[in-house]
């Protein structure tokens, strides 16, 4: 396993039509990233990766012959060169990632990625950031790392051995830093609704953002809780030191609090260096429907950028135009419905545009992405109220949904519902 002096060198193995893998989230490798951009040799480099942090290099203008990024997750790094046509987008299940690699549907030539220091068996780990990256690195033949004194050891699947490496570079750097999100007013009443759902013994799984922020900052006088989750950031932290979050009611993994990689504060990565109690697993599993299932009372929290009056749920689409991507959303819903006792939440501001524009519509606008299917969903929770669409017909569906628009758009929802969609009877 050869140490090299500088990016460049570790990335000139690198050849023209390479499929890569690069590794994301807060592990990205930018260093190694940037240097691979940087290179004019090459042509039709595709690039595979989830939502990346640090840089846009590889998706800038001008870069597009060269290196073709197709993202499975889309985030702001990627989202204009995919809504330019300059890059791809490839839908799929957060938890089907991983097989595309180990089957050869997508056969990699390397894979990128960011390494904690060595331990004194020898052995890195992926820090941060396991999900796919499990699977890229345990199948890449070629595999190029930095490995930054600043990236957290972590425990659970994310052992490397040095045997898998083939060049690597060392530094000393800061990891992307996100401050814990402050809930406005409507944010804060839909962390109060989904907090009342919450049991004691529950497990939760969350992501990233103002509402997730918010659910869990209410839920100090909780017992008992666990987490399996494919992600977490900071507000976790003051429930698993308040002794809210024990896990010891999990049926999986019991007493320790499952992810696949996380996004922060410094003192989030603080807290799970060596902390024996997290455990970072990659994305086929901790997203498996039949693993999330056995525990008891899962509560997913997902959010959506639409929900039609039938239930449709649309979370990675504004029209045609990528914004994100189907991620985890359908694993953790479709978990939380088999898990005993369990609640699938789908969570949204009852407006967007200022108030302009309803997010409980009519119907979806076209090009839009159904990620969680009308037959998938269950409670639905705006700032005015939740509602269970378990059961219901699509008429009922309809008037309920209406029931936490905001009311202003009420009334030309229910004209829609009775004269356009024929849902209301007489």
């Amino acid at each position: 396993m050869p140490k090299v002096s500088s990016p460049q060198e570790a990335v000139a193995p690198i050849r023209s039509h390479s499929n890569v893998f690069i590794h994301g989230s807060s592990a990205t490798p930018v260093p190694l990233l940037e240097a691979l951009v940087a290179r004019k040799d090459l042509e039709n480099v595709r690039l595979f990766h989830l939502h990346t942090e640090g840089t846009e290099c590889f998706a800038a203008p001008g870069v597009e012959k060269r290196f073709h990024s197709c993202s499975f997750f889309t985030g702001p790094a990627a989202r204009p060169a995919v809504q330019d046509g300059r890059a791809d987008f490839m839908p799929v299940f957060l938890s089907d990632i991983p097989g595309l690699f180990y089957s050869g549907k997508v056969k990699l030539d390397a894979a990128i990625v960011q390494l904690s220091p060595a331990d004194r068996h020898g052995l890195h780990t992926l820090g941060t950031a396991v999900d796919a990256c499990r699977a890229a690195v345990d199948t890449a033949p070629l595999v190029i790392a930095e490995v930054n004194a600043r990236l957290p050891r972590t425990h659970g699947n994310t052992a490397v051995r040095p045997q898998q490496l083939s060049l690597f570079i060392e530094t000393d750097r800061a990891l992307p830093n996100h401050e814990p999100i402050i809930p406005g007013p409507v944010e804060a009443r839909i962390g109060e609704l989904i907090a009342d759902l919450v049991e004691d013994g529950s497990t939760l799984q969350m992501g990233i953002g103002a509402i997730p922020d918010a659910v869990l900052s209410r839920l100090g006088s909780k017992h008992d809780l666990g987490v399996h989750t494919e992600m977490f950031s900071d507000r976790l932290i003051d429930l698993v030191e308040g002794g809210v979050v024990t896990n010891r009611k999990k049926s999986v993994h019991a007493n320790r609090t499952v992810t696949s990689f996380i996004s922060g504060s410094q003192k989030l990565y603080d807290f799970v260096n060596d902390n024996a109690l997290v455990e970072f697993l990659a994305c086929d599993y901790t997203n498996d429907t039949a693993v999330i299932r056995r525990n008891p009372k899962v509560i997913a929290i997902n959010s959506a950028l639409a929900v039609d009056l039938t239930g449709q749920v649309c979370a990675d689409s504004i029209g045609h135009k990528i914004y994100s991507g189907i991620g985890g959303q359908m694993d953790f819903i479709r978990g939380a419905a088999l898990s005993r006792g369990g609640k699938p939440i789908i969570a949204l501001p009852s407006t967007a545009a200022g108030g302009k524009v309803s997010r409980i519509c009519a119907e979806l606008a076209p090009g839009s992405g159904v990620v969680t299917t009308r037959g998938h969903v269950h409670w639905v929770v705006t700032e005015y109220g939740a509602v269970n669409l378990y059961g219901l017909t699509l008429r009922q569906r309809g008037e309920a949904l209406i029931s936490i628009a905001n009311p202003d758009f009420r009334g030309e929802l229910r004209r829609q519902l009775a004269e356009k969609r024929h849902y209301v009877l007489g």
